[in-house]
């Protein structure tokens, strides 16, 4: 057993706009669970660990999620033009360029484009894909096809 991502949540007061605004303005790849739920999908995905600051904040317990991206500047002006609204443009916060998004429902989220470099993870292999293949009959070989006898020469007769 493996633990293989981290499933994030948003608690909105308008989840279907929330949902309606990452399906159609963030074009987050998602599965439709039905009902009105939609899961969105990523290929990849990281967890960081933060302190409290020396008031005490924010509170333990808190949880945060930000959504990062290779080129900032192209990614807020793509998303700009889809609608989205950001509450600054992107600053230099050290680990890397940061800005904030806000969505449905009273929902701000973080997207930057981290300065350090992201680690490739491969995707894990599937049960299906893991299974021993199907064991192969060999393949019927056809019989050798045989030479043709050569042509003996009759022999020589006696006489």
């Amino acid at each position: 057993m493996a633990i293989r991502g981290l499933h994030g949540l948003f608690y909105s007061s308008d989840p279907d706009a929330t949902r309606a605004f990452f399906r159609d303005q963030m074009k987050l790849p998602f599965t439709d669970t039905g009902g009105g739920w939609l899961i969105f999908d990523f290929a990849e995905g990281d967890m960081g660990v933060h302190p409290i600051d020396e008031s005490g904040q924010p509170a333990p317990n808190t949880h945060d999620v930000s959504f990062y991206c290779d080129d900032i500047q192209a990614t807020v002006a793509e998303l700009r033009s889809r609608g989205v609204v950001f509450s600054q443009d992107p600053q230099d916060h050290g680990y890397g360029y940061v800005t904030y998004l806000t969505a449905p429902g009273g929902i701000e989220i973080q997207l930057y484009e981290p300065k350090y470099p992201k680690r490739v993870v491969k995707p894990a292999a599937t049960k299906a894909a893991k299974a021993k293949p199907a064991k192969q009959k060999p393949a019927k070989q056809k019989p050798a096809k045989k030479k043709a006898a050569a042509k003996k020469k009759p022999k020589a007769t006696r006489r």
